[in-house]
């Protein structure tokens, strides 16, 4: 129900509640708050709503995974427990509930991700907006805000052509990735001035670039099943013995995601390889990381080295890259006997021991060079944000700010791609929106 605070009390022009940032943490945010009684107004400042919303999931909109909230939490890592509360309030199941509702019916993909059955995004979008509509909230675009001033009992938003006052405010600006969208890390300034900590923003879910040529030369060839690991290239290296090399690989790499990889002629995009970027943009420097991709997940070293020998003796005449995995495509086999230095067109009884078993661990993992990613123009989130210690996980609010409430990516969240964070967005805005008083 609506409620008054402060000084601003008397103030007919002053709003219950202020929400800055109409993308999908904003929008619920508005609606719930609004829906609950409080006089609520949305400030945005690209010229329409949900920009981001449009072009996600390649226009698709990935809005939540086929999991419970554990499966959530698991996706965001040690800052996973973060969002329980969040979760208990607005479940996965809730969210395709909410949609359901609004007339948008969904499909679950093999790999989990849950997408509107049209494949349009702008389906989701006008979704949102049918229900802030009939939530009556006000939508405010081309508003861009350039200050916002702490009150007895409010706060003052100064935006390109007003001031605003509200009794409430839910910051909801997103971070910094696809910038195009207007989301350029504004929040950030004004938190920082209300005193919160900014755990420096860097892209997340980004692609990575390489150096290795073999990779480039590949370009658009699509591996659907590879097991990605990031490890210190420093400590990679220290390691002579290429099966030492595997088990450091193995037992302490800074990331780990097994899924579809894609070559790209910068270097390595597709859903692995997005999901261990954080790793790499965590790094002072990137190219002090190292990938290495095990291209045959399903199968151990041993029984791909044993199989191959047996294969070398039942087919001695035949050519050696005719041998090798049949799962994996014609030309990244020639690529890999190159780096292996070993002739693709070489009959299978010559393949030496000590050949097989440098294939072999090629196979399991081959090391990739890294120079960098391509930024936040192409990072699909942002890693960093306001510091989760400073945020109450049970509300949403502000433990230094009363009546401010920090929701979406503009806080230090970021998980897996898969639709993942979208229920984060969704999940702390409907928690703020539900906690406010």
């Amino acid at each position: 129900m609506s409620g008054e605070s402060g000084s601003f009390a008397n103030d007919s022009h002053c709003w219950d509640v202020a929400v800055i940032g109409a993308g999908a943490s904003g929008l619920l945010a508005a609606i719930r708050s609004a829906e609950r009684g409080f006089r609520t107004v949305l400030l945005e400042k690209n010229a329409k709503p949900g920009v981001k919303i449009l072009m996600s999931g390649g226009t698709r909109c990935n809005i939540t995974h086929d999991t419970d909230a554990a499966g959530i939490m698991q996706a965001f890592g040690r800052q996973g427990r973060f969002l329980r509360d969040a979760l208990s309030a607005l479940s996965p199941a809730d969210v395709v509930s909410l949609f359901h509702a609004e007339g948008v019916q969904t499909k679950i993909e093999s790999t989990g991700k849950i997408f509107p059955q049209s494949d349009r995004a702008l389906d989701v979008q006008q979704a949102l907006l049918a229900r802030l509509h009939r939530s009556q909230a006000s939508l405010r675009l081309r508003e861009s805000v350039q200050s916002i001033e702490q009150h007895a009992g409010g706060f003052v938003i100064q935006t390109t052509n007003q001031s605003v006052k509200a009794a409430r405010l839910i910051v909801s600006t997103g971070g910094q990735s696809y910038p195009g969208c207007g989301t350029t890390g504004d929040g950030y300034r004004w938190l920082a001035e209300m005193g919160h900590t900014i755990v420096t923003p860097r892209p997340s879910l980004v692609p990575i670039t390489s150096s290795a040529e073999w990779v480039k030369d590949l370009s658009g060839i699509t591996l659907p099943d590879v097991t990605m690991r990031v490890v210190k290239r420093e400590d990679w290296e220290s390691r002579r013995d290429p099966l030492e090399r595997l088990s450091f690989a193995r037992k302490k790499p800074l990331a780990e995601r097994r899924g579809s990889l894609l070559l790209a002629h910068f270097g390595l995009t597709g859903p692995v390889a997005l999901d261990v970027s954080r790793a790499v943009t965590s790094s002072s420097s990137p190219h002090l990381t190292l990938l290495v991709a095990d291209l045959v997940p399903g199968v151990s070293l041993e029984q791909l080295d044993e199989g191959l020998r047996y294969q070398c003796e039942a087919h001695g005449s035949r050519s050696l890259a005719k041998l090798l995995p049949e799962s994996l495509p014609h030309r990244l086999v020639d690529q890999l006997l190159r780096v292996v230095g070993v002739p693709p067109d070489l009959r299978a009884a010559e393949l030496s021991r000590e050949d097989r078993r440098r294939l072999v661990v090629t196979f399991k993992g081959v090391d990739i060079p890294v120079t960098g990613t391509r930024g936040f123009t192409k990072a699909e989130v942002t890693a960093g944000g306001v510091t989760l210690g400073e945020v109450d996980p049970k509300s949403m609010q502000s433990r230094i700010v009363p009546n401010l409430f920090i929701v979406g990516e503009v806080l230090d969240l970021d998980g897996w791609i898969g639709g993942y964070n979208f229920q984060s967005a969704f999940s702390t805005a409907w928690l703020a929106a539900e906690s406010l008083s």
